[in-house]
């Protein structure tokens, strides 16, 4: 009896809570790099990247390899039980690519709530402070201090009652909020509700990832920086979705020259393998006494050889300058887009290096964003073969998350199927 789609839409109905959602109604069969196939046998190209995991695609060669070899070998002790070389050598090549001057240490878990959450918890080791300061709009996670973190109410927050205290949030500069305001609502919160003195740590993705590929400006990168000299406040970068090639650097904070105090990653480190980390100056990292940092499966052994192979990956087929040649086709595409009247109306693109969004316009010329187009339109051109996925605060962002290792002939078919998503919704 052969599975389709419908079927399996059916079971999941009955066996898996509503609280997970998929954005696609299909189900996967098999996939390589930038292509998937549905248990129908229907092809798709992929724009999302199983959200931004898949920087050297789908099932990369040389990562398949790294894994196999490891599963001949063993596939699991407990790195706090017995530890293995692959766990030190990831950390090593990770302490090299810090985005900081001076010595590093590199821990690891497996997703990237854990990571940002672990984060704060050396934060909060290193300086005896409880005090976290995140940023409207932001997304750091779905445990109980991530979603506290997280600047967003719906979805991540309403449902689940109190969540951890002394998370503070200001706003992210936008079209309505300038560099200068969101400096004037930080000093304000200073004012009102926590003393400088008493905050561990200032979080910040670089370029937000939910919230809509919104990138952190320079001036505001740096004055953070400064205050948190002033004030012994540990910066962290939220790398979890922009790090490891996307916006063209290894970490999209290196594209402004400020230097974090620690930096969590995950998704595209692993190649396809749950594995997460926080990459922070050694003495911050050693704040912590042994024993109050770990977990089971943290730095499981077949995604630590994953990793180093992605990092090979990253440096032998020159990745970082590959996102930005793909960076610049993406938006010279959107751009044409923005001047047609034929389309949809869209906005101008932004973001950095391949990590590139555009959102779905009210009317032509104007900059209002229409609230919640952007999941219909994906909705679109999924019917067409193509998975995107949408963000934003409201709903009306469509971000591409291209696998680097995708072909022009390939994003340009993706970029193509956009297009006559646009043009068929701006006749209905």
């Amino acid at each position: 009896m052969s599975t389709t789609n419908k079927d399996l839409l059916t079971r999941r109905a009955n066996a898996v809570p509503r609280g997970v959602a998929s954005s696609t109604p299909i189900f996967a069969d098999r996939a390589e790099n930038a292509e998937l196939w549905d248990v129908e046998g229907r092809r798709y190209i992929d724009f999302g990247g199983g959200i931004a995991v898949l920087n050297v695609g789908h099932r990369h060669p040389k990562v398949m390899a790294a894994v196999k070899a490891q599963l001949e070998r063993f596939t699991h002790t407990a790195f706090q039980v017995s530890p293995y070389e692959s766990y030190i050598e990831l950390a090593e090549k990770l302490n090299e690519r810090a985005p900081f001057s001076g010595p590093a240490k590199t821990i690891f878990f497996s997703t990237g709530g854990e990571a940002t959450e672990n984060a704060v918890k050396i934060a909060r080791a290193a300086t005896g402070r409880n005090g976290v300061i995140a940023f409207c709009g932001g997304f750091h996670g779905r445990t109980l201090l991530a979603s506290a973190m997280t600047g967003k109410v719906l979805p991540y927050k309403a449902p689940f009652g109190t969540l951890p205290g002394q998370v503070y949030h200001i706003p992210f500069p936008d079209s309505d909020v300038s560099v200068e305001d969101s400096l004037k609502m930080l000093h304000f919160l200073f004012a009102a509700d926590i003393a400088p003195t008493q905050v561990a740590a200032i979080i910040i993705e670089p370029v937000q990832g939910e919230g809509g590929f919104r990138v952190a400006p320079t001036a505001l990168l740096k004055e953070l920086r400064r205050l948190c000299d002033e004030h012994g406040i540990k910066l962290i970068a939220d790398e979890v979705q922009s790090g490891f090639a996307r916006t063209g650097k290894m970490f999209g904070i290196e594209h402004s020259g400020v230097e974090p105090d620690l930096v969590s990653v995950a998704k595209s480190l692993g190649g396809g393998l749950p594995i997460s980390g926080v990459i922070g100056r050694a003495d911050l990292m050693d704040a912590v006494p042994p024993g109050g940092l770990g977990g089971t499966y943290a730095g499981a052994p077949l995604a630590c050889a994953a990793a180093l192979a992605v990092l090979d990956v990253i440096e032998e087929e020159k990745l970082l300058d590959r996102a930005n040649a793909m960076g610049e086709r993406l938006r010279t595409r959107i751009e044409s887009w923005h001047k047609r009247s034929d389309l949809l109306p869209v906005s101008m693109p932004r973001g950095l290096g391949a990590m590139v969004a555009f959102d779905i316009l009210e009317t032509h010329g104007s900059t209002e964003q229409r609230a919640g187009a952007a999941g219909k339109l994906c909705a679109q051109a999924c019917e067409k073969g193509l998975i995107l996925l949408a963000c934003g605060v409201k709903g009306a962002t469509i971000r591409i998350l291209t696998p680097l290792t995708a072909s022009d002939a390939l994003l340009d078919e993706g970029l193509d199927l956009i297009e006559q998503t646009l043009a068929d919704a701006a006749k209905a």
